[in-house]
């Protein structure tokens, strides 16, 4: 990592984390498993655990909702196949199809994150303290 780690970060960054790699050195896993984003990275020990969680599968009903979507009126139009057809043809499509992209958009978030400097990627960044809202402990 450079010496200025508040330097302004490009936001083609987004790249290697959709390639499942770190977004500081493009190298190392991001994930250690399936959807389980490493703590810090194996390769340069950039910290990813500042992450937040609930944008990669809103993303990722958009992006199969699209495809999938699409693809039904098409072969609706075209065939016209009875309703049974399509319920064997399409759920397990959708199933398999977010699965897929799940990683990549996690991954991409992730690494737009980093680019951002959100979430506590910001090294710089006061420490959250919790709900700011809240009212006070006694």
């Amino acid at each position: 990592m450079t010496a200025d780690r508040r330097a302004p970060r490009r936001l083609a960054i987004a790249v290697p984390g959709a390639r499942l790699k770190c977004p500081a050195c493009g190298t190392g896993a991001m994930f250690h498993r399936y959807l389980k984003v490493s703590d810090d990275c194996p390769h340069c020990g950039e910290a990813l655990h500042h992450h937040r969680d609930d944008a990669p599968t809103y993303f990722t009903i958009v992006i199969v909702g699209h495809v999938v979507v699409s693809l039904v009126l098409a072969v609706e139009m075209a065939y016209r196949p009875p309703m049974w057809l399509h319920a064997a043809l399409w759920l397990p499509l959708t199933v398999l199809l977010a699965l897929v992209v799940l990683a990549p958009v996690k991954g991409a978030l992730v690494g737009l994150q980093w680019a951002l400097l959100m979430h506590g990627f910001d090294p710089e960044a006061k420490e959250e303290l919790g709900d700011q809202f809240a009212p006070p402990s006694s």
